[in-house]
């Protein structure tokens, strides 16, 4: 693996710009309806106890990655075949956050660009930001943070004074029980965003400072699940239940009802944020992809990987599904329960058992 070395801050960052992402965008949630926001807080708190679990692991094995504790655990052979297994999942989750991004530009601005095209310029971006390595990627991103941050609060002001927001569409809290609720956080919002902390697996080692890691990381995940929350509950308040349910990219509907004296068609605020938080998504499940893969098959020089698996992802992102609407369709249903669990609660949650056991022989042993 790479020999890099990053600071708290900067760990701090990456999660808060990963975490939020694409999560802002869709209407996360939305089959809870006016309720989309309590399943969000209930999809984090859920996450943060998974994160404890991949914390745990990386408690056991302080300086490996996952593919390489993998090994240790079910043995060689077996954690290689895992290990691969999740180098695929990084792949794929990578490829489909591609064909978010480039579906959203070609549906806005760029209708008459060819989807891969538009692809094709993210891919070769992240393709260069990977060969100069993670260091590079997470000092880029305290740049970008303020940025967000800055744009962000700046919407926020002008939705308000815009007088766009109607808390009454929030009401009735729960009309319907807990049930849809509960089951929207358990189908969704657990594992997107908050379960995707498990691609981090691969980069806690790079860490300077190891006894801050939890804090960090718990830290960075609360304070994207409270912005994605914010986000929407004013979206909710914006639109409507019926619109946010309906809206492919709530927030996108939201900034163009503002219309401030002079100010309006603000679009590109969020076209902006669209190219800052895809480019963090994907960088990261796409490194961690390369750094598994370098893993596994004992590449000394993981750059080597950048550009077959960037083309492999390229690819992947056009002909994953054959229209946009397949691909959300795949995306909601199919993924996250024969994707996301396995990969997210199941295997992880299966290791820590073994290891729990192993170091506990270990330690008796050496006693």
């Amino acid at each position: 693996m790479e020999k890099a070395k990053i600071n708290a801050s900067e760990l701090f960052v990456l999660v808060v710009l990963f975490e939020m992402g694409s999560a802002v965008l869709v209407g996360l949630g939305a089959d809870a309806k006016q309720d989309a926001w309590v399943a969000i807080l209930l999809g984090m708190v859920v996450g943060l106890c998974l994160f404890c679990v991949y914390y745990q692991l990386y408690k056991y094995y302080p300086d490996l990655p996952l593919t390489s504790y993998l090994q240790k655990i079910i043995g060689k052979w077996f954690g290689k075949v895992i290990g691969l297994l999740y180098v695929i999942y990084f792949m794929y989750v990578a490829a489909r956050v591609l064909r978010d991004f480039g579906e959203l530009l070609t549906t806005t601005i760029y209708s008459s660009t060819p989807l891969f095209v538009i692809n094709t310029l993210m891919i070769l971006t992240i393709i260069y930001a990977i060969h100069k390595g993670f260091e590079v990627i997470a000092r880029v991103g305290q740049i970008f943070f303020g940025i967000v941050y800055i744009m962000a609060l700046s919407g926020m002001l002008l939705v308000v004074f815009s007088g766009l927001i109607h808390l009454e569409n929030l009401k009735p809290i729960l009309e319907n029980g807990w049930q849809p609720v509960i089951k929207t956080a358990l189908r969704t919002t657990t594992t997107f965003p908050f379960g995707e902390m498990i691609v981090f697996t691969m980069m806690l080692p790079f860490i300077n400072d190891q006894k801050k890691v939890r804090r960090v990381c718990l830290g960075g995940m609360i304070l994207s699940g409270i912005n994605i929350t914010i986000t929407a509950v004013v979206d909710i308040a914006t639109l409507g239940v019926d619109l946010f349910t309906r809206s492919t990219f709530p927030l996108l509907s939201t900034i163009s009802k503002i219309q401030l004296g002079f100010i309006e068609r603000l679009d590109v605020f969020f076209m902006l944020y669209l190219v800052i938080g895809g480019f963090f998504k994907i960088v990261i499940f796409y490194y961690a992809a390369v750094a598994g893969a370098a893993d596994i098959f004992n590449f000394k020089n993981q750059r080597k990987l950048g550009f077959p698996i960037g083309f492999i992802i390229l690819c992947s992102s056009v002909t994953i599904a054959s229209s946009y609407a397949e691909h959300i369709e795949e995306g909601l249903k199919f993924v996250p329960v024969y994707l996301h669990w396995p990969f997210q609660i199941v295997i992880p949650c299966m290791l820590l058992i073994i290891a729990f056991f192993r170091n506990r022989k270990k330690q008796s042993s050496s006693s």
